[in-house]
């Protein structure tokens, strides 16, 4: 029907320009007749008679954008008339548009005419060939006709015909990835990126990209491994194919054997090895591990050395005129050879010979003696005694000298090494070894390396601690130096008349909850919430007086600081702390919250504390690129959390001091508390902490299990996969790596690489296992395990090499590399996990829980406490210690200096140097004039968590 209707229109427009055209043909048959009739200047008002049209702009092909028309243009001299004409058909005259001008040089008057084309016209017409249009010109002597222009709907289809695919080659091998535009018109042209930037065609003549838009790489490099993308572009539109990932490998090759050890044994039979690495290369980017043993050993004889041993005395010589004869022996039975040690004793032996009768100058041998002798040793004694008396008195003076001296510096000046009086450093023998836990650990231990550590000495009381630190850290603080000697008693330890009943805590003895006793004895009743432990793994528990102290869940990165004085005095508490893990959707309903470290819980209820406790909980959050929102959240009843604070908000209820791996955290009310973490974008991470462990088959003679863990990096997580492999029996086979796992919504990859298929058989289908997303994503409720069965063709197969390849998919990759033996080994060279020398102490009180003195950390509480004339307060103290956010926190404590020393107590609990104190108080001390700082206020928030009266 639209056919129809199209022929019928052109019909119409070929019948009006038919007409046209028969007027035209009887005006050319006048026109002549006229001109010769007529004067010269008539004929040559349209040029001369025997010239032909000649297209000056002849059509040009043409492609339709969209729904956009397009303009035909035609320019002829000399014409009467120009028409254009379309698949054999005359356009209608209104569709021309013309104008006319005369050219300068020639005085030729000039026609141009110009047409449109639609779409829809292109899309009617069904022609055995694209749609076309020519011009049509005409003069006194006849026509001309142009060139003919197609008009094609320009297009570029969205899929393309081929995707270049990805692919692994080896170094200088062959890249070849295929690639079909899309189709279009016109044709697409092809280009390709690598990496997102436009690819260099002219790289030596190494890359070449051929007609059919295949590239083709002669000779891969390690530069050429990336991301390749085949765009396909015309006037329309621009296509971009899949992306291609190109990863050129480099499969490891030996180095040379080393030189072959010395025997281990001294004498006869023994062993002697020599090794290579796998480094000539070494394997890339998923290269295969070189095949074959790393360690040659070889028998060897070393001959015996022979120790020499003494033979038989000779005859007494005859008695010389010294009274005194002599005899000898030699090393001869037998002779020391190949290295034996020579014979211990002496070779030569002499005696007296008269029986101590022989005389010299008429006395007894044994009676003479060298004159002087009496009178030079008395001399000698009498000197040396009064040299020692005199460097005493000296010593004494110079000392008393230098005390004078210190004491009249000004209160400010601190010196850095009176901080550190309080500790000292020992050394002792460690071995070489990198992890006791490795299961190939033949390498002998080198004792003469040793390592230096600082530990805090051990008081019989904290009056001990403060007199040695006193005289040198306080000397230059003569007007403190008189106030912390009078106050020494009131802050002194006192005994405990009333101690808190241990049966309070709920976890250990049943007690209810909520029933406590406060201080001096008195019941208080406060209402609370029951919070049961999901899972509690670890706990600890200590009894805690005014003195304070430091309780520790041992191996976890867990501890909780309760400052001196916290506890009024004549009470004691006893408190108690406990772990567990949390599944992550009871975190928020839409699952976008997940835990980033294990929920602790302390208490207990209604703990009454005058200054608030510090504790720091592990976490597993990469913080360094900002990616995240980390809360602290605590527990409230039927098991959900409420929000406490954002680390990044100020708050007067609680302070958060976020670090790498850890946070410490200022709170004054018990409860179960835990970091919860909302990533902002895909590029949020966590880390996991990898491990692999071993262990024979007990099943079968000939197997091995291989088992892969992905935990969360705390101590806490790892030391659970430790205590059950040290349970089953397993060993570590490789040092523990630590991976980022971004929040891209991709599954974690394990697979099992390069295992010698003549020696190992492997379960099929087992070589790769998958984690989803949401398994690693929230996967702090329990460790993430998985296990390759391989089993050895012959016992004589007892060693395993092999890769372990953990990669999130389109992300990060470790590689961990098994070399193993695969004999059970006997319990005594079973090494434990925990090497830690304070992996069992929960609790230190009093003095030895702290690293600063109980009398320096009073003296610069006063100091700092109460701004003075220089500036020199605790906003100034908490900048020099690099605590420079949330100060209204520490504005709203009775003594904001103790609470900051609390927190860098906190900070600094596994280091035993008070260095970095020491120089902030140096630092101070060099502060000349007053800071421009604001004296801040303290506005208490209305919380639950703003402790009550």
């Amino acid at each position: 029907m639209g056919r129809k209707t199209s022929r019928t229109v052109m019909g119409q427009f070929s019948g009006g320009c038919y007409l046209s055209f028969s007027i035209l043909v009887v005006l050319g048959s006048q026109v002549p007749a006229t001109l010769a009739r007529g004067p010269r200047g008539e004929a040559l008002q349209h040029g001369q008679s025997g010239t032909l049209p000649r297209f000056l702009e002849e059509p040009v092909d043409a492609y339709i954008i969209k729904s956009n028309p397009i303009k035909l243009r035609c320019q002829a001299r000399p014409a009467l008339q120009i028409f254009f004409k379309c698949n054999g058909e005359w356009v209608h005259q209104s569709q021309h548009m013309s104008q006319e001008h005369t050219d300068v040089g020639t005085g030729l008057k000039i026609r141009e005419v110009m047409i449109n084309v639609s779409r829809q016209q292109v899309e009617d017409f069904h022609g055995p060939e694209d749609y076309w249009c020519l011009c049509v010109a005409w003069s006194h002597l006849g026509t001309s006709k142009s060139r003919k222009a197609t008009v094609r709907i320009a297009y570029l289809r969205k899929n393309f015909e081929q995707d270049p695919q990805g692919t692994e080659v080896p170094l200088n091998g062959m890249i070849v990835l295929h690639c079909r535009p899309p189709e279009g018109v016109p044709v697409a042209e092809v280009e390709w990126l690598k990496n997102e930037e436009p690819l260099s065609l002219a790289d030596d003549g190494v890359i070449d990209r051929r007609d059919d838009h295949n590239l083709i790489i002669s000779e891969a490099r390690l530069s050429d491994s990336g991301n390749y993308t085949c765009v396909a572009s015309n006037i329309v539109a621009r296509r971009r194919s899949a992306t291609a990932m190109v990863v050129v490998y480099v499969n490891g090759g030996w180095s040379l054997w080393t030189d072959w050890s010395p025997c281990n044994v001294r004498c006869g039979r023994g062993v002697q090895k020599r090794s290579r690495t796998c480094t000539n290369p070494a394997p890339l980017n998923g290269g295969a591990f070189c095949e074959g043993m790393s360690v040659q050993k070889s028998t060897c004889n070393t001959i015996c050395p022979v120790d020499g041993g003494w033979g038989d005395w000779s005859e007494w010589s005859v008695c010389s005129s010294a009274c005194e004869r002599q005899r000898s022996r030699d090393c001869t039975a037998p002779e020391p050879k190949h290295g034996g040690r020579l014979c211990d004793g002496v070779a030569v032996a002499a005696e007296n010979c008269t029986g101590a009768l022989c005389t010299q100058n008429r006395k007894l041998l044994h009676d003479a003696k060298p004159q002087g002798v009496e009178s030079t040793s008395d001399v000698a004694l009498y000197s040396g005694l009064a040299a020692g008396v005199v460097t005493v008195v000296l010593l004494i003076i110079a000392v008393t000298l230098y005390r004078r001296n210190q004491s009249e510096y000004g209160v400010d000046v601190i010196d850095s090494s009176a901080l550190t009086g309080g500790f000292q450093s020992f050394s002792f023998k460690t071995s070489r070894q990198a992890n006791p836990l490795l299961i190939n650990s033949s390498m002998q231990p080198d004792l003469t390396v040793s390592r230096t550590y600082t530990s805090p000495m051990c008081f019989q009381d904290s009056i001990d601690k403060e007199i040695m630190a006193e005289c040198s850290l306080l000397g230059p603080l003569p007007d403190l130096k008189a106030k912390g000697a009078a106050e020494r008693a009131e802050y002194h330890v006192m005994s405990h008349p009333q101690t808190f009943p241990r049966g309070l805590a709920p976890d250990y003895r049943g007690v209810a909850v909520g029933t406590t006793l406060g201080r001096r004895g008195k019941n208080l009743f406060t209402s609370q919430v029951s919070l049961t432990p999901s899972r509690p793994l670890h706990k600890a528990t200590a009894v805690f007086g005014t003195a304070g102290g430091r309780l520790v869940v041992p191996n976890t990165g867990i501890s909780l600081l309760v400052p001196h004085g916290g506890i009024a005095e004549d009470t004691t508490w006893e408190m108690y702390m406990s772990i567990s893990q949390e599944d992550s959707s009871a975190v928020s309903e839409d699952g976008s919250e997940i835990f980033m470290s294990p929920a602790v819980t302390y208490g207990p209820p209604g703990l009454d504390l005058s200054c608030p406790i510090a504790m720091t909980i592990a976490h597993c959050a990469e913080v360094a690129a900002e990616n995240w929102t980390i809360r602290l959240k605590r527990q409230i009843q039927d098991n959900k959390w409420e929000d406490v604070m954002s680390v990044d908000e100020e708050s007067t209820s609680c302070y958060c001091l976020l670090e790498a791996q850890r946070c410490h955290v200022l709170l004054g009310q018990p409860g179960r508390y835990a970091l919860v973490g909302e990533p902002l974008n895909q590029e949020a991470a966590k880390r996991l902490r990898l491990a692999v462990f071993g262990s024979p088959d007990t099943s079968n003679t000939l197997g091995f299990t291989v088992r892969v863990y992905c935990v969360d990096d705390t101590p806490h997580a790892f030391q659970e996969v430790a205590v059950g492999e040290r349970s089953r029996g397993g060993r570590l086979l490789e040092e523990p790596r630590i991976m980022l796992f971004r929040g891209n919504t991709f599954s974690l990859q394990v697979s099992i690489q390069d295992v010698p298929q003549l020696l190992w058989s492997i379960k099929p289908f087992t070589t790769c296992q998958e984690f989803s997303f949401s398994q690693v994503w929230a996967s702090n409720q329990h460790p993430l395990q998985c296990a390759f069965s391989l089993e050895r063709y012959s016992h004589s197969s007892s060693q395993l090499s092999c890769k372990i390849s953990i990669r999130q998919v389109t992300g990060e990759e470790q590689i961990l590399q098994i070399y193993t033996s695969v004999v059970e080994q006997n319990e005594k060279g079973v090494v434990p996990f925990f090497t830690q020398s304070d992996c069992t102490v929960s609790s230190q009180t009093g003095s030895r829980a702290f690293k600063i003195p109980l009398s320096i950390r009073q003296r610069i509480s006063a100091t700092f406490d109460i701004a003075n004339a220089n500036g020199k307060d605790w906003q100034l103290l908490a900048q020099k210690l690099h605590i420079d956010r949330n100060l209204c926190y520490f504005a709203c404590q009775e003594s904001p200096s103790s609470v900051i020393l609390s927190l860098w107590e906190a900070q600094h609990q596994d280091s035993g140097d008070l260095d970095s104190l020491a120089s902030a108080l140096e630092e101070i001390g060099k502060v000349q004039s007053p800071r421009g700082a604001t004296t801040l206020g303290c506005r208490k928030e209305e919380s639950e968590f703003t402790k009550p009266g």
